[in-house]
């Protein structure tokens, strides 16, 4: 069976007011201090850009990729680190940037991880938060928008590969 759009959910027009929110807040509340957004690959990569416009404070970028889904519409449990970070974070404020929140597991499990080498500071950022899907509790410091569980794609977000490229957040459904 097939997968094909069955509607917008969120329109570019929206996704840009949130970003703008987001990046107002985060540019408050690290006045006076540099950050390090760390985008989650390959879904963050387009929220990450359009975030880091919005923010008035210095800034690096740097990445990491995570799996946790393979080619399925639903989370494994698992999360693999299939790349690390090229920047030392010791000592400086991060942002870990996700283009989704749903079980927690993966962020929940980058939190740990990323805590364990030293930084002054983590926080979370996601563009979207299903929080009916949440299989364990997690602190998400920044969060642009509350959605449905129902599995999207589009600015970033994939199935299988495929959609990251369109504009808007839409909602996937089989093909009948």
């Amino acid at each position: 069976m097939s997968k094909t759009i069955k509607r917008v959910l969120i329109s570019r027009a929206e996704i840009d007011q949130m970003c703008r929110r987001l990046g107002e807040q985060i540019t408050h509340d690290y006045a006076g201090k540099e950050i390090i957004l760390i985008g989650v690959l390959k879904g963050a990569f387009i929220f990450m850009s359009d975030l880091a416009r919005y923010i008035g404070v210095p800034c690096r970028i740097d990445f990491m990729s995570v799996s946790s889904y393979g080619s399925g519409t639903r989370t494994s449990g698992v999360v693999r680190i299939t790349k690390d970070l090229d920047t030392d974070i010791t000592g400086k404020h991060i942002i870990v940037v996700e283009d989704i929140v749903d079980t927690g597991l993966t962020l929940k499990h980058l939190r740990e991880l990323l805590s364990t080498r030293n930084p002054a500071s983590i926080a979370l950022c996601t563009a979207f938060d299903k929080p009916d899907r949440r299989k364990v509790e997690i602190m998400v410091e920044y969060t642009g928008l509350q959605i449905p569980d129902e599995f999207i794609v589009g600015y970033g977000l994939d199935f299988d590969g495929k959609y990251r490229n369109l504009p808007d957040v839409s909602v996937l459904g089989d093909d009948n």
